[in-house]
């Protein structure tokens, strides 16, 4: 099997005012914007990769309130080790707010994630992925039977290809064993969160370099809005 990088641990990232690189998200994660934390706030407990997603849906609202913490983003290539890093993020913070609602989809744990936080009493995004709650949990799942050879790909995942998939993988290393990962995939499915001509175009080219057609789908933010604003309205 292709190395892997380092395992991730919850380091320091630029300070909250500042916009965090995908990089920082990758490896570092995002620390709360609110360290202090305070009465009536709400911490959204979420994976690195969505984290530019949330802060513009709490801009666009307005929700002051409401606090991000993202883990690192590649605990992806480790998801035996999400449910753990979720229970030490909410035993660190759980003082310091009123609600911690985790935002993270099942990712891979098969099933041990929503036991860990149901046995915490936190809730979670339903779905078992984001490529699901950002199509939306019921047409992915509507889709899924026709998209059965499609691998996805989201605004993030697009941005970072080579840190998730080609280097973990061993492509760079060993392009034989693209023939061996993909041989079954038919389709690459560009999940887009919003409409960006350079995306498209950097979607396109990961779909050429693993040999597969190339399909782009905007899906907006998808279901990830709504539980967001029941999240938020809670102590709103």
């Amino acid at each position: 099997m292709p190395a892997r990088p380092a395992p991730p641990t919850e380091g320091a990232t630029d300070a909250a005012t500042e916009a965090p690189t995908d990089a920082q998200l990758t490896a570092q994660g995002l620390r709360p914007e609110g360290e202090a934390g305070g009465e009536g706030r709400v911490l959204a407990l979420a994976c690195g990769a969505l984290a530019h997603e949330i802060l513009a849906i709490k801009a666009a609202n307005g929700w002051t309130h409401l606090d991000l913490h993202c883990l690192p983003a590649n605990l992806h290539l480790w998801p035996d080790r999400i449910p753990d890093a979720v229970e030490a993020a909410v035993g660190k913070y759980r003082a310091r707010y009123d609600e911690i609602f985790v935002v993270y989809a099942d990712c891979g744990t098969g099933g041990l994630l929503q036991a860990r936080c149901e046995a915490l009493g936190v809730e979670m995004v339903e779905g078992p992925h984001c490529y699901a709650f950002f199509s939306g949990n019921a047409d992915f799942a509507a889709r899924a039977e026709d998209e059965i050879t499609a691998f996805y790909l989201t605004d993030f995942l697009v941005r970072q290809f080579d840190a998730f998939v080609w280097r973990p993988m061993g492509f760079d290393r060993h392009p034989e064993l693209i023939g061996m990962m993909f041989g079954n995939y038919e389709r690459l499915i560009y999940l887009a969160q919003i409409d960006d001509p350079a995306l498209d175009a950097m979607a396109r080219d990961c779909a050429e370099r693993l040999g597969l057609a190339y399909e782009r789908r905007v899906t907006g933010y998808g279901d990830l809005v709504p539980a967001l604003e029941a999240a938020a309205a809670r102590r709103g």
